[in-house]
């Protein structure tokens, strides 16, 4: 197999004998020369027909995790009753890399929807348990209970013409109102967001779940404050973009946000703009 492009030092993008392009993960296999054979022994796993958008995430991941989501979603796939996605490993993959992350620096996000997926969607609820079983034994991390839902979620959104979780009926209001959040990240934060990529899909999926919540009255509110007060320190452009947000949608809705939820919004629009380089002054 011949390697044609470096993604890191663990992810190559090769062209098999058959001449298909593909994604191949493995321990050090980007150190060296490019371009080069590889040999199928020091491969782990493989991933076809993955587009430049989704290269450029996997790219990111630590590979212990993309070949540790990769292996455990062959098993989930085998319990669900509809198929998923073609990106549906590399999508929950960044999901649980994100959910470790903010376990190990001790920010814990509530789900209000626990309840309601554990109700709805019983047996992706059952996978989500047994997910979150694995990812704290594989990684030595303690996650919160309503990671089960996140999860839940996250495999539901993967599935291919599967059951909508967002209310059909306020939909376009949600829509409307993502696209004028979204105006109001770019304006303050001078960039401008690519609205066909995977980070900008991941990211307008999390705000469409904040919208209902926020309508449906079901508001994270939990004791986050001493995290809260970090990160405002710590990323003063993007508290102020949440302040703006903030007072758009408590204009528009006459809702107020909790601290949590916007410690939600601050975790998920600051995580887009470092993938876009406009929080460089901040993180310095």
């Amino acid at each position: 197999m011949k390697a044609i492009k470096k993604l890191n030092n663990n992810a190559v993008v090769c062209v098999d004998g058959k001449g298909r392009e593909l994604i191949a993960i493995g321990k050090g296999i980007g150190f060296g020369e490019i371009p080069r054979e590889i040999s199928i022994d020091n491969i782990e796993r493989t991933f076809y027909d993955m587009k430049y958008s989704e290269q450029n995430i996997l790219k990111d991941l630590p590979v212990d995790v993309v070949i540790f989501t990769a292996d455990l979603m062959d098993i989930v796939k085998s319990e669900l009753s509809y198929e998923l996605n073609s990106n549906a490993a590399l999508v929950m993959a960044d999901h649980i890399a994100f959910a470790i992350d903010r376990a190990t620096q001790n920010i814990s996000v509530k789900m209000p929807l626990l309840y309601d997926v554990q109700q709805m969607y019983p047996l992706e609820y059952k996978i989500g348990k047994y997910i979150l079983r694995k990812i704290e034994k594989q990684f030595h991390v303690s996650l919160p209970k309503d990671e089960i839902a996140g999860i839940a979620l996250n495999l539901i959104n993967s599935g291919l013409n599967n059951k909508e979780v967002i209310d059909k009926s306020r939909l376009q209001e949600y829509e409307n109102m993502l696209y004028e959040v979204t105006e109001i990240v770019e304006h303050t934060q001078k960039m401008i967001i690519d609205k066909d990529s995977f980070d900008y899909s991941r990211y307008a999926t999390h705000l469409l779940y904040l919208f209902q919540r926020v309508q449906s009255h079901k508001t994270i509110n939990s004791a986050n404050y001493e995290v809260y007060e970090d990160i405002v320190k710590k990323f003063p452009s993007i508290e102020s973009c949440v302040s703006k947000i903030c007072k758009h949608i408590e204009g528009k809705w006459k809702v107020e946000l909790s601290k949590d939820e916007k410690l939600y919004l601050m975790l998920h629009i600051n995580r887009i703009c470092t993938k876009k380089d406009c929080n460089l002054k901040d993180r310095a």
